[in-house]
């Protein structure tokens, strides 16, 4: 029995290993029967079938891991060299695939589709000037067939697999990026140096201005986005490869789009340069929170910082801009003047630019970087407001002196003033208020206006500044008067003409007093030399200033009114009590030749030059 038993147990075991042996040698069969399979796809083109070809690798991947982990010998060593060898070749034709796909269907986008992606939009023939609304939602602009994405993604996938995926991602770097290129340059939008920006017109400078603001609106709020959602779907679930991606994709294009504001920031400076500064400084901080969440992440790190660099360097050339400007102001040369006391061009020039750079108040707090410390100092932007009108105020006081007409130039000033005081005052009026409190504002002294003023408009020129202003125009209409009409008034003094005269009180800014009767003593001869001097010195002072201007037809009006205030009671005072000595003399209107009635009517014809009809 024995003997039967060993004879049955290894017969037994001897079936077994054959039964293991036929196992293994059949599952060694079967993976070369699917190398051989998968050899006969992939030394085909994968356009010809992408999924089959994909499954052919997927074939060819568990191969590899059945005979890297078994140990077959030489028949196993040479099938994993052989499909070693078409996985390398699958790797380069994956590559071409994904290469021929992407760029087949990677084209510029129309400026017609971008259009159709905007909420709303003007005509076709106002295309180039349509732009986003801020507020609205807006639809991304397709940049790739729908039908194609999902095998683009398949095939990156695959890349992961066959180790391949930085050359998947240089080829999409580049196909993507020269296409976005290629869509910002039919934009317009091309890369731009300082001394391109330089040597362009200023007509075509603010119109390039004004159309890169809109491509820029576009790029960010529909370019950018499409570009991370297609980024996003390609490499799905492989975030840090979608970050670098688009970083890659989107850097080039955004240097170009970025450029155009580097260079106007770094261009030569002019005045007016600072309102095409602020208003790129507005829309690239408007749109900084979207360029912030399109390109988050670490890998999109550097786009960040270059959208950042542009807002701090179109920041520092406003802000530089106005001190070069205030600092030309003090530089003007004083000789400059008119020679009728009009409002200087500085002045005027000066004025509107201030009054137009309180439209930017939003902004110009920003660079300034005012604070509410509440600790009584001005504020940056204060400040430099403020710094502007001192200039001009200083500038004018030196050209005031270069008149030979001291009143002339007393003139001068005061309509300059005046000038400065009315734009700004305007400016208030028009402006919509929220908080408001009422100021009364008084010119010369004479009417009251009152104007209400926003605390944000008051903040700019100071809590007392027009107060101040007023007080300066009133001591220069002060001077005018003694100055100008000093020796007309004089002459109308009952000082030499009698010995015996009662309190008078007369002065340059008076009128003539209560003048005792006089006397026998007084001489014909010298009432008559009186009444000459006063005609001659009356004519000479109107003559002079009729050619004199003053623009403002209200200050111009009430400053005649004050020299006549002053001017025809003396007048009537000295007529009445020294008239009776000349008018039965032979030629007394000769002498007297003026009648009150007529002095206010001559009156009224100075200051006429430049008066708006």
């Amino acid at each position: 029995v024995r003997p039967a038993q060993a004879r049955t147990w290894s017969a037994y075991r001897a079936h077994d290993n054959v039964a293991r042996s036929l196992r293994a040698v059949e599952a060694v069969v079967r993976h070369l029967d699917a190398v051989r399979e998968a050899e006969s796809v992939i030394l085909e083109s994968a356009s010809k079938g992408v999924t089959a070809y994909l499954d052919a690798v997927d074939n060819l991947k568990s191969a590899e891991d059945f005979f890297t982990s078994k140990r077959i010998g030489k028949a196993g060593d040479d099938a994993l060299k052989r499909v070693d060898e078409l996985l390398r070749k699958a790797a380069a034709e994956l590559e071409n695939e994904f290469s021929r796909v992407l760029s087949e269907c990677s084209k510029p986008v129309e400026l017609e589709q971008l259009l159709k992606c905007l909420p709303s939009r003007s005509s076709a023939k106002d295309s180039a000037e349509s732009q986003p609304n801020p507020g609205a939602v807006l639809s991304l602009p397709t940049l790739i067939d729908p039908r194609y994405v999902p095998r683009l993604s398949k095939l990156a996938q695959k890349s992961v697999q066959l180790g391949c995926h930085k050359q998947f991602v240089k080829i999409y770097r580049d196909t993507r990026s020269s296409t976005l290129e290629l869509t910002l340059k039919q934009l317009g939008v091309e890369y731009v140096t300082a001394e391109e920006v330089q040597t362009a017109q200023a007509e075509s400078r603010d119109a390039k201005i004004t159309h890169w603001i809109r491509c820029l609106q576009i790029a960010v709020k529909l370019l950018f986005p499409s570009e991370r959602a297609l980024c996003d779907q390609i490499f799905e679930g492989k975030h840090a490869w979608k970050d670098h991606c688009f970083a890659a994709a989107t850097s080039k294009s955004l240097l170009n789009l970025l450029s155009f504001g580097q260079a106007i920031s770094k261009s030569k400076t002019s005045p007016d340069k600072v309102f095409l500064l602020l208003d790129m400084f507005d829309r690239t901080l408007e749109l900084q929170s979207e360029v912030e969440a399109v390109f988050a992440g670490d890998e999109c790190a550097e786009n960040r910082k270059s959208a950042s660099t542009l807002v701090k360097c179109l920041a520092q050339a406003a802000k530089k801009t106005l001190i070069d400007f205030k600092d030309s102001i003090v530089k003007e040369s004083p000789k400059n003047t008119s020679t009728d006391g009009d409002v200087h061009p500085l002045t005027s020039y000066v004025g509107n630019y201030i009054k137009y750079l309180m439209d930017y108040q939003s902004s110009l707090k920003l660079i300034f970087q005012e604070s509410s410390n509440g600790d009584g100092t001005k504020s940056g932007l204060v400040s430099e407001i403020s710094g502007l009108i001192h200039a001009v105020e200083t500038n004018l006081d030196v050209k005031a002196k270069q008149y030979k007409d001291h009143a002339l130039g007393i003139l001068f000033l005061m309509n300059n003033i005046n000038y400065i005081v009315r734009s700004i005052r305007r400016y208030i009026k028009s402006i919509q208020l929220r908080e408001t409190q009422e100021i009364e504002i008084s010119l010369i002294g004479w009417n009251n206006h009152f104007l209400v003023l926003s605390s944000e408009a008051k903040d700019l020129v100071g809590d007392d500044w027009i107060q101040r202003r007023r007080r300066t125009v009133q001591q220069h209409a002060t001077q005018y008067k003694r100055v100008a009409w000093g020796k007309v008034l004089d002459c109308l003094s009952a000082q030499g003409l009698t010995s015996s005269v009662g309190s008078a009180t007369e002065g340059i800014a008076g009128s003539v007093g209560s003048i005792g009767s006089h006397s026998s003593t007084t001489s014909t001869s010298v009432i008559k030399a009186r009444f000459k001097s006063f005609n001659k010195q009356f004519e000479e002072v109107c003559q002079t200033q009729m050619n004199w201007a003053i623009p403002d037809k209200e200050l111009r009006d009430n400053l005649i009114l004050a020299v006549a205030e002053v001017l025809l009671p003396a007048y009537r005072s000295f007529l009445k009590r020294f008239g009776p000595l000349v008018e039965n003399s032979h030629h007394a209107s000769k002498y007297m030749k003026y009648t009150p009635e007529a002095l206010e009517q001559t009156l009224g014809n100075l200051f006429a030059k430049k008066l708006p009809q």
